[in-house]
């Protein structure tokens, strides 16, 4: 599971302003894309439980975010080509735990703690989703915290798929994160993390909704 980070202009705004880290406050819109992963045991289902845990985490946000699924393996895939890998699109909640992504210099721990990957439920092949009109929105307990269009990538998908396989080899299966836009918790003063009982609600149109409570894991 790729992901992209900062990859909407007001998002990467809000989190330069946020203070996070050196790497926020360097400057807001990144150069070059940002790549990191998430471990594929992180992944659980829509209408799964995701799990706080106090002892490890006190700074849980949520991350609305647009998946690529590959379906052409390849290397060294050009923009111009990049697409026809794309077997299709799914839904993806890039749960973080901020306190983590802020104390490690890589963001791997912050992002990969269990359940922190809802995905899904549904999947449309390339044809039937259009990327320049979908919106992309996010409710917690039914307020609306994220309202975007897919269009406003800073990094369209051609040139995530192009930067990862300069030296990569991407499989059918594999997933991309393609970034959040603006309205996650962290981007609040104070920051509106995520707590037990929280329900996050990801709406994209043209492929469906993902829904998910927040639970504290049981001791």
């Amino acid at each position: 599971i790729f992901c992209v980070g900062k990859n909407y202009h007001e998002h990467a705004h809000e989190f330069a302003r946020s203070g996070f880290d050196s790497s926020a406050g360097a400057g807001a819109i990144p150069k070059h894309p940002i790549i990191f992963s998430k471990v594929p045991e992180s992944v659980v289902a829509d209408h799964a439980s995701v799990l706080i845990d106090p002892s490890v985490s006190t700074a849980i946000d949520y991350e609305a975010e647009l998946a690529v699924i590959i379906g052409k393996g390849g290397r060294g895939i050009s923009k111009e080509n990049a697409l026809d890998h794309v077997w299709g699109y799914t839904i993806v909640n890039d749960v973080t735990a901020r306190d983590l992504q802020g104390k490690y210099s890589q963001w791997l721990i912050g992002k990969s703690q269990d359940t922190f990957c809802p995905m899904g439920p549904w999947a449309v092949t390339r044809d039937e989703f259009d990327l320049e009109t979908a919106g992309i929105r996010c409710f917690v307990n039914e307020d609306l915290r994220q309202d975007s269009r897919i269009s406003l990538l800073i990094f369209d998908i051609p040139t995530i798929i192009a930067t990862l396989s300069q030296g990569i080899t991407l499989k059918p299966g594999d997933i991309i994160a393609t970034g959040t836009p603006v309205g996650v918790g962290i981007g609040f003063d104070p920051p509106k993390y995520l707590k037990p009982g929280d329900v996050v609600r990801i709406e994209i149109d043209g492929i469906g909704t993902l829904e998910n409570r927040f639970v504290e894991r049981p001791q």
